[in-house]
């Protein structure tokens, strides 16, 4: 029926693989009297061909409309009374499915998971009202000047490749998608051999794995899955979308690191002292010292073949040359390799309880464990990343701050009343 194939000596840890290829990775905390369960494809934005852009996020709205045995409603209803949680996302590379619930109703949220992984109908006037739906949250985008910098930016970093196109797609794409249009990509991508279904929280190991062999080990493979994933180009440039607002927000962009870089861990370092924290540089220095924005920041987009360090602020159009030099400025203090007294340890600990304290909810514990499958084939734990921190040197931080923080690899994005030749002239 299925192989069991790693588990951990305290026991609390196992992963298993079904007959199909479907992965099961399971982490048992009995303390707790909940449960959250994840069905999680390797597939997302970045793997939808020119003319389906937002499909990938489009079928997985589909997925809760309806199947055989259920209606929108019904699926509503049964999730309600067992006072849990249904819902789903995708992003650039992964789709994922999850539940949250109190552990004596994970069967039957599960038989609730596979009716609507396996059922969907993908009715077409259900589609028609869908569509309608993505559109106005398309539009709510638009109108959140904050996600919709970060979009344009990643559009002005990776150009026409798709890591670069917004997730939820276009607006054309999404008006001429067909109910069979969705058929063909769920046959296309939803393999079992690239889905990891993970479970973390309080549950029997015995019953969890016989119900998932009985529901979700009788998916079947209808073709070869499609792994046809190019490697983007990072492209400097300054682009600015002139729109009416109190505000312009801006993206200054550098290169990353991908998602398994052996340096990853003094990226995410570098990132927290530079605008990952309220500690961090640009936050003391452009909101604590001189008061110019509300919101400033740093953030790592990181994917299987490329990465991006992004600084994210919001002011004034007046102030905007005043903001971007100063970011400019710690930037080349980052380049220059000078680090402050105590900044890096400073760093370890804000990193190392982040992380702790975001395992406290079963959610969380549950994402983790479907990111180490996903991405790593391996569990990894949490005393390995914890002295994987540690061992980061000073040395390697200013290492890597020389190699990505170079003005040849710099993107700028705005957002807002302002002039490309202001941007310009600053840069």
């Amino acid at each position: 029926m299925m192989q069991r194939t790693g588990q951990q000596q305290d026991a609390q840890y196992h992963r298993v693989t079904l007959d199909n290829g479907v992965r099961v990775v399971s982490e048992y905390i009995p303390s707790l009297r909940s449960v959250s369960l994840g069905i999680w494809i390797d597939v997302g934005s970045r793997d939808e061909l020119r003319g389906e852009e937002g499909i990938s996020h489009f079928i997985e709205h589909m997925f809760f409309k309806g199947t055989a045995r259920r209606s929108a409603d019904t699926i509503s209803r049964e999730i309600d009374q067992m006072g849990g949680e249904l819902n789903a996302f995708t992003s650039r590379e992964t789709t994922a499915f999850y539940l949250n619930v109190l552990d004596n109703d994970l069967i039957k949220a599960i038989l609730l998971l596979i009716d609507l992984f396996q059922h969907s109908t993908f009715a077409a006037r259900e589609l028609e009202k869908e569509k309608q739906v993505i559109l106005e949250e398309m539009r709510m985008i638009q109108d959140d000047p904050e996600d919709y910098v970060h979009d344009l930016h990643a559009s002005n970093v990776l150009k026409r490749h798709p890591l670069g196109r917004p997730i939820i797609g276009s607006e054309n794409a999404i008006k001429q998608l067909q109910r069979s249009d969705l058929l063909n990509y769920r046959m296309r991508h939803y393999h079992p051999e690239k889905i990891v279904i993970s479970v973390a929280g309080k549950f029997d190991q015995r019953i969890l794995i016989n119900t998932l062999s009985k529901t979700f080990g009788r998916l079947q493979a209808s073709a070869s899955p499609s792994n046809g994933r190019s490697r983007p180009t990072i492209t400097p440039g300054v682009v600015v979308r002139k729109k009416r607002l109190a505000q312009t927000h801006l993206c200054l962009g550098v290169k990353g690191l991908p998602r398994d870089h052996q340096n990853r861990y003094a990226l995410g370092l570098l990132n927290s002292m530079l605008g990952g924290s309220v500690s961090s540089r640009l936050f003391r220095e452009i909101r604590e010292k001189r008061g110019l924005v509300y919101s400033i920041y740093s953030c790592l987009s990181t994917f299987e073949d490329v990465g991006m360090l992004t600084i994210y602020a919001a002011t004034q159009s007046t102030e905007v040359p005043r903001v971007l030099k100063l970011i400019m400025k710690e930037l080349q203090k980052f380049h220059a390799g000078i680090l402050e007294t105590n900044e890096l340890r400073r760093a370890k600990c804000h990193i190392k309880s982040t992380i702790i304290l975001g395992l406290e909810s079963t959610s969380s514990r549950m994402t983790k464990l479907a990111k180490d499958e996903m991405y790593s084939r391996r569990y990894i734990p949490l005393q390995e990343i914890m002295a994987a921190i540690d061992r980061v040197k000073a040395s390697e931080i200013k290492r890597l701050s020389h190699e990505l923080i170079d003005k040849q690899f710099q993107t700028v994005t705005a957002l807002g009343p302002l002039s490309r030749h202001t941007l310009q002239e600053i840069l």
